[in-house]
This record gives structure tokens, sequence and C-alpha cells, in this order.
């Protein structure tokens, strides 16, 4: 399953996220969802312990002016590694 985090870690359900990721799924952060990938960030501690492969969309992350602060442990993708996912995961949760 593909998960997309959208919406800033302070306005989203990261444990209840937590629970429902399972190994083999993707979790995207997009949108103010990449503020969950700062790094030493208390969403990110808790991101840290996902069993999901965690990415972001660089075109956020970028806007945002985050592109050194963010986890060097999460995955980078662009738009068309967006769709990529999408097109891996036929089912997707949006957060």
């Amino acid at each position: 399953m593909l998960h997309t985090l959208m919406h800033s870690p302070s306005h989203s359900d990261l444990d209840t996220l937590l629970l429902m990721a399972e190994a083999g799924d993707d979790l995207l952060l997009l949108q103010d969802g990449v503020l969950a990938a700062v790094a030493g960030s208390r969403a990110w501690v808790q991101l840290s312990a996902c069993k999901a492969t965690l990415w972001v969309l660089d075109e956020d992350v970028q806007a945002r002016g985050l592109s050194g602060q963010i986890s060097t442990t999460v995955r980078s993708v662009d738009y068309n590694g967006f769709v990529t996912l999408t097109i891996r995961h036929p089912q997707q949760m949006v957060w």
C-alpha cells in the first residue's frame, strides 16, 4: 500500500499511520507532510520507527527551503517517481 502524508505532522495522526504501515509499504511525504522528515524533529523520531519505506517529494522539500534539513535516511523522489509509486501500489491511503 502507498501511504501519502500531505498535512503537517502537527495536524496528522502519526500514531495511527505507524500502526497501519507495514513492511513492503511505501510512505510518501508531500506538501506540508515533508515537515515530518526534518532531522531531529519530534515527528521524525516517530516516523523513523516506521516499517514502510520513507520517501519525500523533492519539489515540496525545495519549495519549503528544507533541502539541507531533511533526514539523510529518507529517499527523495520527483513527480515521475511519485507516479511510479502509485503504479506499484494499487491501494493508497491518504493521511
